[in-house]
């Protein structure tokens, strides 16, 4: 058996390569960040070929640091930041404009058209999703819009639109494959979500030329072989980065749920092999596809970790995102501050593109540790607000809520998540989870895994954070930050 499955985590700040041995133990890491750019209020943009450089990069770094070769890898597995959106030219390689991230908001006008013209509820019915400026599509039609002949040049088959996957998986073969996920798929509002193949009605909807579109592929199965140092490797698991961490944190048994603390924080239930509509504009989306389909819902947070970011970058309260845990824990409680870090909007269950961050509750005792706290608080309450519609639309009580992505290593978040639900908070020992799904998926279609069983073998506590409050206090928390939420709503169109 070769020795390793190798992962390649493709995020929205930085590209990392992960080999994963049968254990699900890390042999190796390589890291590499790439630069953000915000060319104007509410765009978020990357570009893809840095993305791809980046990512290239720290396949030779993780090979080098295990002492491993090309031949000690039995498959390859791609998670990626789901709903950036790219567009290039087949012939060439070479991207027609800067990579759109899930983050930017230009496409809100566009949305709000499109809702007023009466379609959220075909869309919702087909697709799962809410309209909403996070999603692929729109984006993708404001590209063929917005670049001079694009959308001719797309209809006659000589632009290929992707994901982030769906790149890299381009630029590794070569452009021999041309593929994405259902799992992928399902974040473009293009994809029906029964049928698990693109939808005639949405293509018409947001006027997309399916001849640009990538192959469906399922999440787990070789779909091609990627080169590594010219030889050919299995390109075997695709799948976006939050179904992955699901995959990876062994929630293969419905009711069973995780949330992810990166740049955004990421709730996904699996509901089993049918999708499940919320009425409380909770998403509906593919978990993953193997030999089966598997369904989940999900609540997306767009401003977690990168709160945090913000308070280093953009005010400079902090030097290093670590220093937040200490600056944090040296108050008892945020002394009545409130922050809502609604920079690029709200998610669900909102869906307020016209939110904006708002700060509430100042004083003059208010400090740089009291702004410190609620922003960790921020990224709690969102995640909870997410967890009680979740269980409201699922009909199940969660037991216990699997946690993953950089933030968990923050103690004092994770304590303060626990005490505002209620329920234990779970931090297993491997906490790339992510990477750890991509894998798992890639391993168990060459066979270096038998099946879920073994996998769910693997999963290990790393430490449980028990709720610390009482319930009266946790509602009258949760109630002062409903009041400030309010504050930010639709303070954009205001």
């Amino acid at each position: 058996m070769r020795r390793y499955v190798l992962a390649l985590d493709q995020g929205t700040t930085s590209s990392r390569a992960i080999l994963f041995d049968h254990h699900g133990a890390i042999a190796a890491v390589a890291q590499r960040e790439f630069t953000q750019h915000f060319p104007q209020p509410g765009w978020v943009e990357h570009d893809a070929t840095e993305i791809w450089q980046t990512q290239r990069a720290t396949i030779d770094v993780v090979l080098a640091k295990a002492g491993a070769k090309t031949s000690d890898i039995a498959a390859v597995g791609i998670t990626n930041q789901r709903e950036t959106t790219v567009l290039w030219d087949r012939a060439s390689g070479v991207p027609l404009a800067p990579a759109i991230v899930w983050q930017d908001r230009r496409t809100a006008e566009v949305c709000a058209r499109l809702k007023e013209a009466g379609h959220e509820a075909l869309v919702t019915e087909r697709t799962g999703l809410v309209l909403d400026p996070y999603f692929s599509g729109t984006k993708l039609a404001w590209l063929l819009d917005n670049i001079a002949g694009a959308r001719t040049r797309a209809e006659l088959g000589e632009l290929a639109f992707g994901t982030i996957e769906t790149w890299l998986a381009w630029q590794l073969s070569d452009g021999r494959l041309h593929v994405t996920d259902p799992s992928n798929a399902s974040r473009t509002m293009l994809l029906n979500l029964h049928t698990r193949q693109w939808d005639e009605q949405m293509l018409e909807l947001l006027r997309i030329p399916p001849a640009c579109l990538p192959r469906i592929v399922p999440s787990s199965g070789v779909c091609g072989e990627v080169q590594l140092d010219g030889q050919s490797v299995p390109l075997a698991g695709l799948a976006g980065d939050q179904q992955a961490a699901l995959f990876g944190q062994a929630c293969f048994e419905p009711g069973m749920a995780k949330n992810t603390y990166g740049t955004g924080c990421f709730l996904l239930m699996n509901v089993g092999d049918q999708p499940v509509a919320s009425p409380n504009r909770l998403l509906s989306t593919v978990g993953w596809q193997t030999q089966t389909s598997h369904y989940a819902l999900e609540g997306s947070v767009f401003i977690g970790g990168a709160v945090v970011q913000w308070l280093r970058d953009g005010l400079g309260i902090i030097a290093n995102t670590a220093d937040i845990e200490a600056l944090a824990a040296s108050v008892p409680d945020s002394g009545g501050v409130v922050l809502v870090p609604a920079f690029t909007g709200l998610g669900s269950p909102h869906w307020d593109p016209y939110a904006r961050g708002t700060i509430v509750g100042l004083t003059r005792g208010s400090g740089r540790a009291e702004i410190a706290r609620a922003a960790l608080d921020a990224i709690a309450f969102q995640s909870a607000d997410l967890i009680d519609a979740m269980q409201s639309t699922s009909g199940r009580s969660l037991v216990e809520l699997r946690v993953d992505g950089g933030a968990t290593a923050n103690n004092l978040l994770m304590q303060t998540q626990a005490d505002l639900l209620g329920v234990p908070v779970v931090r297993p020992k491997i906490t790339e989870t992510t990477a750890l799904g991509a894998a798992y998926l890639a391993g168990l279609a060459v066979g270096y895994w038998r099946d879920t069983a073994e996998l769910s073998a693997n999963w290990q506590v790393g430490r449980c954070f028990e709720p610390a409050i009482s319930l009266d206090e946790a509602a009258t928390r949760t109630a002062l930050w409903h009041l400030a939420l309010e504050r930010s709503r639709n303070w954009a169109n205001s």
